[in-house]
C-alpha cells in the first residue's frame, strides 16, 4: 500500500526500535511486506525486496534465534551488534526519509540511530542483570520476547504507523528509566560479588597466616 511521507517518518520510528532489538528480523519483516504488496518501499530502499536479502536476514535471524539465548555467549553477540543494528537502522531511515529537505533527512537518520541505541542498550542491561541467573528459563524468554516484538513491531508499524510510532515512544521513555534503575542493579550486584570476593581472599590469607604461625 502506498505510504505517505508522514507514515514514513512515524514508521521509521518503530522501525527503528525493533531494529534495536533484532535488526536481522525487521529487515527480513520490511522485505516480505514489500514483497506482498503490503508495503510500497521508496526507491532507496527497494533493495530490501530483493530475495537475496531477505533470504541472508532470514537466515541470519535463524543464527541469531540461537545464539541469543546462550547465557553469557548473547552478551557477546549483542555487544558486537552494536556495529550493526544502529548503522542498519540509521541506513533506512536515511533511505525512507528520501522525500524530505537535507537537513530533514539527517534529523530523522540521527533520531533513528538514537531510538535503535537506546532499544539495543536497554537489551544489553537487561541480559546483564540476567545473565548471572543459574537458570536459562529467564534469558530464552527475553530473548524470545525480543524476536516477537521485532516482528510485530515492524509489521503493525506498516499496518498503523502512527499508532506504532505512540507506543514506540511510550516504551521508550519507560525503557529510559528502566536502563537507569538496571544500570544501579548492576553495579550493586558487581559490587557485592567484589566484596564477596574480598572476604574470600580474607579468609584465605587467615587461613595462610594460621597455618604459618
Amino acid at each position: 500500500m502506498p505510504v505517505t511521507s508522514g507514515d514514513w517518518v512515524a514508521l521509521v520510528v518503530s522501525a527503528s526500535f525493533a531494529a534495536g532489538l533484532n535488526v536481522y528480523a525487521t529487515v527480513a519483516t520490511l522485505g516480505l511486506l514489500a514483497r506482498s504488496h503490503a508495503l510500497q518501499l521508496p526507491p532507496a530502499l527497494h533493495p530490501l525486496e530483493n530475495w537475496i536479502v531477505i533470504a541472508v536476514s532470514a537466515a541470519l535471524f535463524a543464527v541469531e534465534f540461537f545464539a541469543d539465548k546462550i547465557p553469557v555467549f548473547d552478551l557477546v553477540w549483542n555487544a558486537l551488534h552494536t556495529f550493526v543494528r544502529i548503522p542498519v537502522a540509521a541506513l533506512i531511515a536515511y533511505g525512507a526519509t528520501q522525500h524530505l529537505s537535507p537537513g530533514a533527512q539527517v534529523m530523522s537518520t540521527a533520531l533513528a540511530s538514537v531510538i535503535a541505541l537506546v532499544a539495543h542498550s536497554s537489551k544489553i542491561a537487561a541480559r546483564t542483570m540476567v545473565t548471572p541467573s543459574p537458570e536459562p528459563v529467564s534469558n530464552a524468554a527475553l530473548s524470545m520476547g525480543e524476536d516477537v516484538a521485532a516482528i510485530g513491531l515492524t509489521w503493525f508499524a506498516v499496518h498503523h504507523p502512527f499508532i506504532s510510532a505512540a507506543i514506540t515512544v511510550a516504551a521508550l521513555v519507560a525503557l529510559i528509566f528502566a536502563v537507569r534503575w538496571m544500570v544501579r542493579g548492576i553495579k550493586r550486584m558487581w559490587r557485592g560479588l567484589r566484596r564477596l570476593g574480598g572476604r574470600d581472599d580474607s579468609a584465605v590469607d587467615s587461613l595462610a597466616a594460621d597455618r604459618d604461625g
